[in-house]
């Protein structure tokens, strides 16, 4: 057997799957820890958030004629509040589990591989905020065309539960979506992924992008499609980019040393 470390890693830095686990373990405590604390901030103003969010619907009133939102149990009002909540908790404490993802993947970071984690940050934090902030853009959008297909004498009641999941579900999984292309990029610089795997794919990356985005937003509302497409498919090839310069460096300084070594 080999030697272990008191960190459950062998000789040759390898960990036993006892350790990944106890590792996954504290990554996700941290994760929810930093969550939760962030619910508390995000409980106390979600009902800013929930009025920013029915804004479409008054608008829709206001325009168009009668529309409400319609809580149809005792409890629903209190359920929406903490699910605004989380989702608020988990965009506040995106720095905190995007890290904690990064350094599962990677456990026992190198000094180098610190800095690429600190780049993953600084890049990725950014993103998601960006995804979500474009799904939030173009969340009204949607709403307005779904209730245009309304005739004419009839009102519109919204299912609240309904609603306001389909609007927090549709920030997160943008949000989300937008950092995909970070962790390719990281995985190639810790040597995981090469540029041509990811090149290789993009056929594949293309069309999953073009169904996620297909589902995201109604069938009829072909320009949301785009704003959400367009900057993904751009955000993949720019990480297949980056990704491909850094191979070449990493080729030529393999090719120098090896010329070196047999000189």
């Amino acid at each position: 057997m080999a030697a272990r470390t008191k960190r459950g890693r062998s000789v040759d830095g390898r960990m036993s799957l006892g350790a990944h686990l106890v590792e996954l373990r504290k990554r996700l405590f941290i994760s929810a820890l930093a969550i939760v604390v962030a619910m508390v901030a995000g409980f106390i103003v979600s009902e800013f958030a929930i009025n920013a969010m029915a804004a479409p619907i008054t608008d829709i009133a206001e325009g168009r004629g009668q529309a409400l939102l319609n809580f149809d149990n005792v409890t629903g009002a209190f359920d929406l509040r903490m699910k605004v909540a989380f989702t608020i908790g988990i965009v506040v404490a995106s720095p905190v589990w995007l890290y904690q993802i990064w350094a599962f993947l990677v456990p026992g970071l190198t000094r180098k591989e610190i800095g690429y984690a600190l780049g993953f940050l600084l890049s990725a934090v950014p993103l998601f905020l960006a995804g979500c902030a474009a799904g939030w853009f173009v969340m009204p959008h949607i709403v307005e065309l779904m209730v245009g297909f309304t005739p004419a004498d009839a009102s519109n009641f919204f299912n609240a539960g309904i609603y306001f999941d389909f609007v927090l579900k549709l920030v997160l999984a943008v949000g989300i979506a937008f950092i995909v292309p970070v962790f390719l990029v990281l995985l190639n610089f810790v040597g995981v992924l090469s540029a041509a795997t990811i090149i290789k794919s993009w056929r594949v990356a293309v069309l999953v992008i073009a169904l996620f985005c297909a589902t995201a937003t109604p069938a009829a509302d072909v320009i949301s499609m785009f704003i959400l497409a367009i900057p993904m498919v751009a955000l993949y090839f720019g990480s297949y980019g980056i990704a491909y310069l850094h191979d070449r460096r990493v080729a030529k300084r393999r090719l120098a040393f090896e010329a070196e070594l047999f000189a």
